[in-house]
Formats: C-alpha cells, sequence, structure tokens
C-alpha cells in the first residue's frame, strides 16, 4: 500500500506519456513471470460449499460493468447502452459523484429506466481513497450520501484499490474492487475465485458480498498490452464456462471509441466490443445467465450465504 500511496501522491506531476509507459514496462515483465496465473489461475474454479448452481440451471453467469472515469466516458454512457439493448445486453454503470463532470440526474433516470444499473465509483477517482483508515471513513460519509442519494446498491474503487476490512463502513448490498488474478493492476493481489464471496462484518449484519471481475479489463487488454483482438477473453470465457463460474467484464467508455469517430489518445475501437457480445451470445445461446451486479448479489446472499448460515438480520 506504500507504494501505491506515493504512486498517487507523484501522478500529478508525471505525464501520462510517462505513466502508460512505465506500465506497459511493467506489464511486459509480469504477463511472462506470471504466465502460470493469468488469465487462468489454477484451482479459482473451485465453488463454494453448500453451491446450489445458477438460476434456471444456466451454465455460468454472466455480468457486464462499466467504470466512467470522466468527461468523455460520460459523454458516450448513452451510445453503449444502445448497443448493449440493441443486443440484448443489460449492464451497470459506475459513475464518479464527485469527479471531474457533474453526472447528470437525466442520465441515471434514462439508465434505470431502460433496465440498466448504476453504481457508485469512488467518490472523486484520484486514488487516495484508501491512504488512510480516517480518509477513508471521512470519505465513506459522503459515498453513503450518494448511494442513498442515486438509489445505488453497489460500490467500486477507482484503480480496482481495495481493503476489504474497511468496505463495512459503506452501506451497500456488494462491492466489486477486486478481481481474481490480474498481475497488471496497481494492487495486485487477486482474490483466487471466479465466484462471487460474502465478506462478513463486524457483525452478522453488516457483511456484503464481494464481485470480483474475472475477464480482464480493457483498459489492461487494449491499452496496457496493446492487445489487437478479443482472443484472451474468448479463452477465459471459455474456460469459466467449463467450469460453471462469473465472467464479469469491466469496461470503459472513455476508452471506447465510437462508431464514426476518429480514435483518440490510447483507444480502441468499440466494434472490438461489440464482436465479443455478439459472437458470445450465438456461441453461448441458452447456456448463460445474464444478470446485472444487484441481482447477482441477491442471488448470492439468499441462496449461497443464508443457506450455510442464516444472517441475523438483512442487509
Amino acid at each position: 500500500m506504500l507504494r501505491i500511496r506515493t504512486y498517487y501522491a507523484l501522478k500529478p506531476f508525471l505525464p501520462w506519456r510517462l505513466r502508460i509507459g512505465l506500465r506497459r514496462l511493467l506489464a511486459r515483465r509480469n504477463r511472462e513471470a506470471y504466465k502460470d496465473v493469468w488469465p487462468i489461475m489454477p484451482g479459482s474454479e473451485t465453488p463454494p460449499p453448500n453451491w446450489p448452481g445458477w438460476p434456471d440451471g444456466k451454465k455460468f453467469a454472466f455480468v457486464l460493468t462499466h467504470d466512467v472515469e470522466g468527461r468523455k466516458g460520460v459523454e458516450r454512457c448513452r451510445q453503449l447502452m444502445e448497443l448493449e439493448r440493441d443486443l440484448g445486453f443489460r449492464s451497470s454503470f459506475n459513475l464518479v459523484p464527485e469527479g471531474e463532470c457533474p453526472i447528470p440526474h437525466e442520465l441515471r433516470s434514462e439508465l434505470t429506466r431502460n433496465g440498466f444499473e448504476v453504481g457508485i465509483h469512488d467518490l472523486n477517482h484520484d486514488g487516495r481513497l484508501f491512504f488512510s483508515q480516517k480518509n477513508f471513513q471521512e470519505r465513506a460519509k459522503r459515498i453513503n450520501h450518494y448511494l442513498k442519494e442515486w438509489n445505488c446498491r453497489g460500490f467500486r474503487a477507482a484503480y480496482m484499490h481495495h481493503q476489504t476490512d474497511w468496505m463495512h463502513e459503506l452501506e451497500l448490498l456488494y462491492d466489486a474492487s477486486t478481481f481474481d488474478t490480474d498481475p497488471f493492476e496497481p494492487q495486485p493481489d487477486g482474490a483466487g475465485t471466479i465466484f462471487p464471496f460474502y465478506v462478513p462484518g463486524h457483525n452478522r449484519s453488516r457483511g456484503f458480498v464481494e464481485l470480483p471481475y474475472t475477464l480482464v479489463q480493457d483498459f489492461n487488454l487494449f491499452i496496457v498490452l496493446r492487445e489487437k483482438g478479443v482472443g484472451i477473453w474468448d479463452k477465459k470465457l471459455a474456460w469459466i464456462a467449463a467450469n460453471g463460474g462469473m465472467a464479469m467484464l469491466d469496461t470503459h467508455p472513455d476508452y471506447m471509441t465510437p462508431k464514426g469517430s476518429a480514435a483518440g489518445r490510447d483507444e480502441y475501437p468499440i466494434e472490438l466490443y461489440e464482436s465479443f457480445l455478439k459472437d458470445l451470445a450465438k456461441k453461448y445461446a441458452g447456456q448463460y445467465w445474464h444478470a446485472l451486479p444487484q441481482e447477482v448479489a441477491s442471488f448470492w446472499l439468499e441462496k449461497v450465504v443464508d443457506k450455510a448460515a442464516p444472517r441475523t438480520s438483512e442487509l
């Protein structure tokens, strides 16, 4: 955590090209060093005790999430929503409450009205949420305000930073700030599972469900690793499907070049994401439970957590 604090203290003074260049250099080394545990970590396919299977006997779960980091991402939310809706998918858009630009109420309403979910993405996306427990507690009050005002049930920290034993300060159903395995993240310690899991609180009634992403983020795949296609997503998805886990994908509209637009700095064509969804829908038709994060978390509490040991009260 000290290394992370140092980096984000210096980040405002480091040019973008230097930052991304350092990440790419480190990623090249890590890709070879961690080839035995990424993108697939042996053992992470073990299901939890008393595993009942996914709803309606589906083979695996498929969950789409988006982290919207700045103004550009906010402006692209509607097009991304329409693309997914036209293909028969739904997703959660995690929005930064006090970030680069205000989040229009109309956007949040339009997303939920169309069957999508809105989550909270950090507080201001500066990488300092977990600098100290005192700092986290102070920011948690503001985050809880937005969770209530926006009627959100889920949260994801910026840069996938996580400190699960502090998260009980937040009034939420689920957190999504972890991953099964990803050595390319600033805080690379993974959860080691392709299934959700329950994080009990200091008392049994204040726990929450943790939803780790299990398909590498688009930023790491296309910007850091410079992949030109979705082969890594396809390979990992096939493995998750074969082992009955949860395929959760985290993408960023900020880095997706809209159709008909010139590519910006360090972006990738939205058509790559579109083709992945089209191929998935065709190849795995009828095999997956496509759900919003809050639906997966609610299912997990009812069918897995309560089945193993009933909670004393509702969240």
